[in-house]
């Protein structure tokens, strides 16, 4: 009755009229859920009221219903709320779920009251594939063209990987499958399905692959047969290739003419295309040894606005061979000038920030970079690592073009040919942008100052890296090290290889330095250490094994010192000091098979070093203690044929002869003992025998009486005193 009368006065009066339908509908649900004498299980538990009718309206709803279909009595959830379109009905029908309709699901439940499932997973499985038809020709076209793909891009991946062999192979049976394709099409009315792009491109790739094995000619004829086709409009540009061939062949002129005839097929719109046709036109000139044409067209490429650091270094090249050295400065310091790609002025102000703390306040971008990796780190921090690699080996090559360009033209730059001044002005040029390159190009100046044995100038310069970056540092005090070793002065030799290792450790150079100081110091174990470490940190450094193997034959260790020998003969075969040091070891242990292998040894060093006479008086010792005395005595002439003032060499000869009896032989090396050592009376006296043993004894008295009047004056006085006392 309550709630009855409650509807009765919200209906009744006008003023409450505004309220929806909706919020009517709301309120008399909240207000039974609230009427605890509709809960189940109490003492006023009642099935819902028949007698009330709600209100009509244009739908003219039934009873008030749940989710479920039930009436007031049940409790009603948020699902079976009414809208004003309508409402659920005495049939049980659930409200549906408009929120998800968008998407295709329904949210209403049948009467069978299914599992929801808008997947149909519970219709359990799919059932089989219905089986493929027979292929149409169509079809069987479509999958030869797959196959023929398949070859074309396993012939490519060959190529990269450098098993060209493989993609040779792979190339011809993409080209056999490709004309058995195009033959179907034929046979079967599809021809207007043929690819001819598929077609361009096996003959490309099998040109390609040609080329790569080295088979020139098929290569030509292949590249040929494409550009005489007129369905391939832009294969003129594959002349590029074949030029390329024709240059890899050393036919210069045959190259030329196809890069011209290629560059005609190039739009001018295309000018990084044309750039590189001239470029490599100007190269086969000056393999042909055509400086001025070579240096038109790179002049072609700078003018053009693609200079590029590798096209002016060429052209440096060329005008250092035509010897212009007013051009020669002009294109240096336009060379400087040249960006490096793909650095932007973000990148180089970050640079730019790194130099200054790296070289004590000054520097630029290309030194930071160029310097080390952090500058370069500094700059792509946050970009991939194929970028920042890139980007430092371009880096590197520019330094590297530049240097040794500076390194070309100093010499010869200045007109009076003063190359100090020379070296001036480049040093000039390259204070400005290039610190790191200029520190280099002065410890090229001081290795220069050596040459000229002006040390006090390269001490001068070597000494001003001391405040600059670590590994400039060290590369000075090793030369330092070296020119202090050279005069003597080991104490300052030995400091300055201690600053180089201190700055590095792991420069050779200065461990060699400080092992040879030991070495002079007579400190043989720690020189040891020292070759030792410097052979661990280089393991080619020859200096260092050829040192090592010198001290250990001064600490008897004579079968390491054979085995660094061995080694630096096998690393380096054409050094002969490591093979007559190899020898002398050989000899030293004076067995017959040991000397045996030391003559061959020698031997091998005398064909390295034609007619040293050193090497062959070594024979000649060692056929002698082998008692073959008359290879020995073929050593030995060889040896005063090659240096004929050897007295042992002419006293071992003139000996031979006499023990044989052949005395006019034995007179003759006895005399030019005698000329190149007058004031020795043994040679004299020598020949005079050899003629007393011929028979010839008025020769002989008369030699005597010459050796008498020569060396002892005094006694022929003293003899006549004799005579007239007696």
């Amino acid at each position: 009755m309550k709630l009855r009368k409650i509807i009765y006065m919200i209906l009744t009066r006008s003023k409450f009229l505004v309220f929806s339908h909706m919020a009517l509908i709301n309120y008399i649900i909240f207000s039974t859920l609230m009427d605890t004498g509709n809960l189940p299980g109490t003492s006023y538990a009642r099935g819902p009221n028949t007698a009330f009718r709600p209100i009509g309206t244009a739908a003219q709803r039934g009873p008030l219903t749940s989710s479920q279909g039930r009436g007031y009595g049940a409790p009603a959830s948020r699902a079976g709320l009414g809208t004003s379109a309508g409402f659920g009905g005495v049939s049980g029908e659930a409200r549906p779920m408009t929120s998800v309709s968008g998407a295709g699901y329904k949210g209403s439940v049948n009467k069978e009251n299914k599992v929801f499932d808008p997947l149909n997973i519970g219709k359990g499985p799919a059932p089989p594939l219905a089986e493929k038809a027979d292929n149409s020709h169509e079809d069987k076209a479509k999958d030869m063209e797959k196959k023929v793909h398949r070859l074309i891009e396993a012939s490519a991946k060959s190529l990269s990987e450098k098993e060209y062999q493989k993609a040779l192979e792979k190339a011809k049976e993409a080209g056999k499958a490709e004309r058995a394709l195009t033959k179907f099409r034929e046979n079967h009315n599809l021809s207007d399905q043929i690819n001819y792009d598929l077609t361009y491109s096996i003959c490309v790739n099998l040109a390609n692959a040609y080329f790569y094995n080295k088979m020139y000619e098929e290569a030509l004829n292949t590249y040929q047969l494409i550009v005489k086709n007129k369905q391939y409009p832009q294969s003129g540009r594959l002349r590029v290739n074949m030029g390329n061939i024709y240059y890899e062949q050393k036919k210069y002129p045959q190259a030329i003419r196809m890069y011209r005839m290629a560059l005609d097929q190039i739009p001018s719109t295309g000018k990084e295309l044309r750039f590189k046709i001239i470029r490599n036109i100007a190269n086969a000139f000056v393999k042909l040894g055509q400086f001025q044409d070579a240096i038109e067209n790179f002049e072609t490429i700078m003018n053009g606005g693609s200079a590029d650091i590798q096209t002016a270094f060429n052209l440096l090249l060329c005008l250092y061979a035509r010897g212009d050295k007013d051009k020669l400065k002009k294109h240096f310091m336009k060379m400087l000038n040249i960006p490096i790609p793909g650095m932007t002025e973000e990148d180089e102000e970050k640079a730019m920030e790194h130099a200054h703390h790296a070289f004590g306040g000054s520097g630029s971008l290309k030194d930071a970079l160029g310097g080390s990796n952090a500058g370069l780190d500094a700059v792509l921090n946050e970009k991939e690592d194929l970028l920042r690699n890139e980007l430092h080996q371009r880096l590197e090559t520019s330094n590297e073009r530049v240097l040794t360009a500076a390194r070309l033209i100093a010499p010869i730059i200045d007109e009076k040919n003063d190359w100090i001044l020379g070296y001036r002005w480049v040093i000039d040029q390259l204070r400005s942008d290039y610190e790191h390159v200029l520190s280099k190009f002065e410890i090229d100046l001081s290795m220069m100052y050596m040459k000229k044995r002006q040390f006090d100038e390269a001490i001068t310069i070597l000494k001003n890296f001391e405040k600059k970056d670590v590994s400039l540092r060290a590369i000075a005090g090793t030369n330092l090290s070296f020119i202090y070793f050279l005069e003597g002065d080991y104490a300052q030799a030995e400091k300055n290889a201690d600053v180089a290792i201190k700055s590095d450790r792991y420069n050779a150079k200065a461990l060699v330095n400080k092992g040879n100081c030991l070495f002079i110091a007579g400190e043989l174990g720690r020189a040891r250490e020292m070759y030792l470490e410097a052979v661990g940190v280089e393991a080619d450094c020859i200096e260092a094994i050829y040192n090592l193997g010198l001290v250990n034959l001064k600490l008897n260790n004579f079968q390491e010192a054979q085995s660094a020998f061995d080694k630096l003969n096998t690393s380096l075969p054409s050094m002969p000091e490591a093979l007559y040091q190899l020898g002398a070891i050989y000899e030293r242990n004076n067995t017959p098979e040991d000397l045996m292998n030391a003559a061959k040894t020698f031997q091998l060093v005398l064909n390295k070093v034609t007619g040293d006479p050193g090497i062959c008086c070594k024979l000649g010792q060692i056929f002698e203690k082998l008692q073959d005395d008359n290879t020995a005595c073929h050593w030995h002439t060889e040896a005063h044929r090659n240096y004929p003032v050897n007295l042992n060499v002419l006293s071992w000869l003139g000996v031979w002869y006499v023990k044989r009896e052949m005395y006019e032989q034995a007179i003759e090396y006895f005399n030019q003992a005698a000329k190149v050592q007058p004031s020795e009376i043994k040679w004299q006296l020598m020949v005079t025998s050899c003629y007393r043993r011929l028979g010839d004894l008025y020769k002989a008295l008369e030699l005597y009486q010459k050796v008498r009047n020569f060396h002892f004056p005094h006694l022929l006085i003293l003899m006549k005193t004799c005579f007239l006392d007696s």
